[in-house]
């Protein structure tokens, strides 16, 4: 492994640049899928046609992983991040603006593209800070990301009684991502992987632990889009809760998800990533099969809340493990293991609504529930160089190793 030459940055800098990153992205994401109803209303389309775009961002988020891939290899992850950010800059910028239909649907191709680059280079990067410090701090990353989802969400419903409210708030999303790609030139970490330049033989990927860990992804992610989908609509239309009480089912899976972000790091530093992996898994399982078994407003609520507390902290502790399967190969790996995200997000937010009857939406928790079960048999991929147990690796220029 080796750095380009460049002043070194401070660690609290690089850590503070990962957190913008991930601020950006989960602002952005939550202003795009809020934004939705208005462009319906806009461009006077249906569901289907909506479902489509959605396909069309899944898709290209895909191809994006791919491309920070690429990028990372030859550039580093710093140089793919940039990109990504600069693309989505650029893209929430231009759907803002009353562009053609055609065009307005292009645009969310390269949003797309801008996303899944940044899903997988944020992982990089945070991966080469907590690497760096020597201790977990990859939770603290996903915390940001979902505080400022919520913040964006926050956002657009206050902009929604305007005209132009989500227009503005796309704009700003824009404008925060736009900062953040030119911050990180300055702040990020950029270490490559530079074996094929030396003429050394590149080390093969270990598809075993990529393909466990992968799977822990997409079982995590399956669980966190049927919940964030579908959970007030089973409230409403399967249980019969009121309006006022719907609502709280999203709401307690997602507070929960940001505190167990919040806290897990310092779990991992005293416990370690495998037996922190192990009750987060369980605890997410015991949440949905409550959901899913218990026919009561009050069941689903505490195992909405459980489910959060335990993909919360599942999701940073699979990107962490994933980028100490190989230290030379980090990159590869996280890119790859990020591609098992989006057919998680697109199973959970496509196939309960396939199988629901009547508004009830059991079926699909318990269904998430079964899938995170061999989770569990991936347990020992998270051992292999936990930060809890290694002491913190500085960073040199032009250091090798």
């Amino acid at each position: 492994m080796t750095e380009l030459a460049s002043p070194l940055v401070p660690i609290r800098f690089e850590r503070l640049g990962v957190t913008a990153a991930y601020i950006a992205q989960g602002l952005s994401y939550a202003t795009v899928v809020t934004a939705l109803p208005q462009f319906k209303e806009r461009y006077s389309i249906d569901d289907d046609t909506v479902s489509l775009i959605t396909l069309t961002v899944v898709l290209g988020a895909a191809a994006g992983s791919v491309m920070a891939d690429r990028v990372a290899v030859r550039l580093g992850s710093r140089a793919s991040l940039v990109l990504g950010l600069a693309l989505q800059a650029a893209a929430l910028v231009s759907i803002a603006a009353p562009v053609p239909f055609p065009v307005f649907w292009s645009l969310f191709a390269v949003y797309g593209l801008g996303l899944g680059c940044v899903d997988a280079s944020a992982a990089m990067q945070g991966v080469l800070v907590q690497r760096r410090m020597g201790k977990a701090v990859m939770g603290s990353f996903f915390a940001a990301n979902t505080g400022a989802a919520i913040a964006g969400a926050l956002l657009m419903s206050a902009g929604a009684a305007t005209p132009l409210g989500a227009s503005l708030g796309l704009v700003a999303a824009g404008a925060v991502a736009a900062v953040t790609a030119a911050l990180g030139v300055r702040l990020l970490d950029p270490t490559r992987e530079r074996a094929a330049d030396t003429g050394s033989a590149r080390p093969p990927l270990p598809m075993r632990g990529l393909w466990a860990l992968g799977l822990v992804v997409l079982a995590a992610l399956t669980a966190d889009s049927t919940v964030a989908t579908w959970s007030s609509i089973h409230l409403s239309d399967g249980l019969g809760a009121s309006a006022a009480v719907a609502p709280l089912g999203y709401a307690v899976y997602a507070g929960t998800t940001l505190l167990t972000r919040l806290v897990s790091d310092l779990a991992v530093r005293r416990f370690g990533r495998a037996p922190l992996a192990i009750a987060t898994v369980s605890i997410a399982g015991a949440g949905l099969l409550i959901a899913g078994a218990v026919p009561a407003v009050p069941a689903a609520l505490l195992g909405f809340a459980l489910a959060g507390m335990g993909v919360g902290a599942l999701i940073p502790l699979a990107f962490s493990a994933a980028g100490d399967l190989d230290h030379r190969r980090g990159d590869e790996i996280i890119a790859r293991v990020n591609l098992f995200n989006y057919p998680g997000a697109l199973i959970g937010a496509v196939l309960p609504g396939m199988l629901a009857s009547d508004g009830d939406f059991r079926v699909s928790f318990l269904l998430a529930a079964v899938l995170l079960l061999p989770a569990l048999g991936a347990v020992r991929r998270f051992r292999a160089g936990d930060v809890a147990r290694v002491p913190a690796v500085p960073r040199r220029p032009d250091a090798t190793g």
